[in-house]
């Protein structure tokens, strides 16, 4: 076992792990194997908050207390159903098939998976039927794609020729209006 998990302060760990799922807790960015999540606000809260008492229930009242300052006015109740529920569907479960979130009856929710906690970056892997699967470099930041530059010049060169197609069309247009009535 690495010697920089730990264990007892996830609350003080820089980055998280469960499944194929990593959490930079400094960036507040979610990872599907080396793919970004589209995880804000209080959706990420809500997989922090379960993640720091993995194996326990977490109350609706905990998580308004943790979502929520004191003397807020919103709807606590669809707020946070609507933020399991989208927490749900970014990790890819339904709630009639938790793999880990786990709703508890009148009571709250339970994180049913296994996470691990550290300071340093864990290694990932490429998804597996990716021609080149391999294992990335822990240290590195992972950022998306960097795009192509030929890329990049695709739409002001469209711009250009639409811009240059509609000159020429009120040109036309100008010319036979003109020829139709002074010629």
């Amino acid at each position: 076992m690495n010697s920089s998990l730990l264990q007892g302060s996830p609350a003080t760990a820089r980055y998280a792990r469960f499944g194929r799922y990593h959490v930079d807790q400094q960036r507040r960015r979610v990872f599907l194997d080396s793919t970004p999540l589209r995880l804000q606000g209080k959706v990420y809260q809500v997989l922090i908050v379960l993640l720091e008492k993995q194996g326990e229930v977490v109350t609706r009242e905990e998580l308004r207390h943790a979502l929520w300052p004191a003397g807020t006015h919103v709807d606590y109740v669809a707020n946070t159903n609507t933020a399991i529920n989208k927490l749900r569907h970014a990790l890819n479960q339904s709630a009639n098939k938790p793999s880990y979130i786990e709703t508890i009856p009148r009571r709250g929710y339970r994180f049913t998976g296994t996470a691990e906690f550290s300071e340093t970056p864990f290694a990932t892997m490429k998804p597996a039927n990716s021609p080149t699967a391999e294992a990335i470099d822990a240290g590195r930041d992972q950022e998306a794609p960097k795009s192509d530059p030929s890329r990049s010049y695709q739409l002001p060169t469209m711009i250009a020729v639409a811009l240059i197609l509609a000159g020429m069309l009120l040109g036309a247009t100008a010319a036979t209006y003109w020829i139709s009535h002074f010629a």
